[in-house]
């Protein structure tokens, strides 16, 4: 039905770039290193499609005749962000870099902080890990009600509380604040990200209701391209909080692979000449960040396993690639994202699989959504729509 859906394996990374040890990654390998470390993957269905004409993946053959045209995207921009991947998939190029708080927030920031939201007082203020810093904090946090904020090695300012200590419309508050008050030039951060948990001391468990609080994109990306020429654009997960609000015509939530792939049958079934952008974040956030390659490679097992039904409900006039916006390689001693490339599947139905190559750039992504609308545009990359 003249679709074209654009699917991100959030985290999926496949090989350490050239620069990766500017980014204290070297060595990351998200797809083989997790196949290695568990005596091979089993993904049948991405493996006819081609993923290990890639490369070398432990457990996924190649294919004489995949079915699916395969690649590998090399990204250009600087960081390893979520942000940066996922504009330049939309045919951005990044080439300032964000700000970076390896060392915590400076002093003057977080007073500014305390005066603006009307706290008194946060916990934390580091570079850590989400799920082990309100290991640490969260009994405190509970008897002082003050938040935690914490950063990584990416761009952002994370608040986590407790839902019963500081309820979700005021941790959203606080974050909103921090967006647009606080975090203004010539600081350029690229998210506040409100990280609400639940439970007890021992058995803390962070919730479905994170919430991200994004940069507008430096420029048009696809979406923008695609809404300005009357074309649907639908926004499944993350999409949306990642190109705050550009570009997008249906906002479609969704906090888990599972709920995401049901809205991708969904509007698999009911759009036209529409474009459908998700993000299925949980090998990202439950997996790449806590270091589980066991459950890395469960979840991507269940992606495989979704994959015919959803292959067998788009026809030959649809257009579909699969790929990711970084790597988050849980087989390293870092629990933050990896400087990767990232595989790239594109399949339309019945044609056979062709070698892309490494593409220049994740750019070369959105271009090739622009061509397949003919639509406009001033996106960089190079489309491989008809190669």
């Amino acid at each position: 039905m003249n679709n074209f859906f654009l699917i991100i394996l959030d985290g999926v990374g496949i090989g350490e770039l050239s620069d990766a040890a500017n980014y204290g990654d070297e060595g990351s390998d998200t797809l083989c290193n997790i196949a290695k470390a568990l005596g091979g993957l089993n993904l049948p269905n991405l493996e006819k499609m081609g993923l290990g004409n890639i490369k070398p993946i432990k457990g996924i053959n190649p294919q004489k005749k995949p079915f699916a045209s395969f690649g590998k995207l090399k990204e250009i921009s600087k960081g390893k962000d979520s942000i940066t991947g996922h504009w330049e998939l939309g045919g951005l190029y990044v080439d300032t870099d964000f700000s970076y708080f390896p060392d915590g927030f400076p002093e003057s920031l977080v007073n500014d902080f305390l005066f603006k939201t009307g706290l008194k007082g946060f916990l934390g203020n580091k570079a850590a890990s989400g799920t082990e810093i309100i290991k640490e904090l969260g009994e405190e946090h509970i008897k002082t009600g003050f938040p935690i904020v914490y950063t990584s090695a990416d761009s952002v300012f994370q608040i986590a509380a407790h839902q019963d200590i500081i309820p979700l419309t005021r941790l959203y508050e606080i974050c909103s604040i921090v967006r647009n008050e606080i975090l203004v030039p010539p600081l350029i951060v690229g998210r506040v990200i409100a990280r609400p948990f639940i439970g007890e001391a021992g058995n803390f468990n962070r919730t479905t209701n994170r919430k991200d609080f994004s940069l507008d994109p430096i420029d048009k990306t696809i979406l923008n391209v695609l809404y300005d020429s009357y074309i649907d654009t639908i926004a499944i997960g993350k999409i949306n909080d990642l190109f705050n609000h550009s570009g997008i015509k249906f906002n479609v939530e969704s906090k888990s692979n599972e709920e995401g792939c049901r809205k991708l049958m969904e509007y698999t079934k009911k759009s036209f000449n529409s474009f459908i952008f998700i993000n299925l974040v949980d090998f990202d956030v439950f997996y790449g960040h806590r270091n589980d390659p066991v459950g890395f490679a469960n979840k991507l097992k269940e992606f495989d396993d979704f994959l015919p039904a959803f292959l067998e409900g788009i026809d030959e006039t649809d257009k579909l690639i699969i790929t990711a916006d970084h790597g988050n390689d849980p087989t390293t001693p870092s629990t933050d994202h990896s400087r990767e490339y990232v595989p790239l599947l594109y399949y339309v139905k019945n044609n056979e699989g062709k070698n892309l190559g490494i593409r220049a750039t994740f750019s070369d992504v959105g271009k090739t959504v622009a061509d397949f609308f003919n639509v406009k545009n001033k996106l960089k990359g190079k489309s491989f729509l008809n190669e």
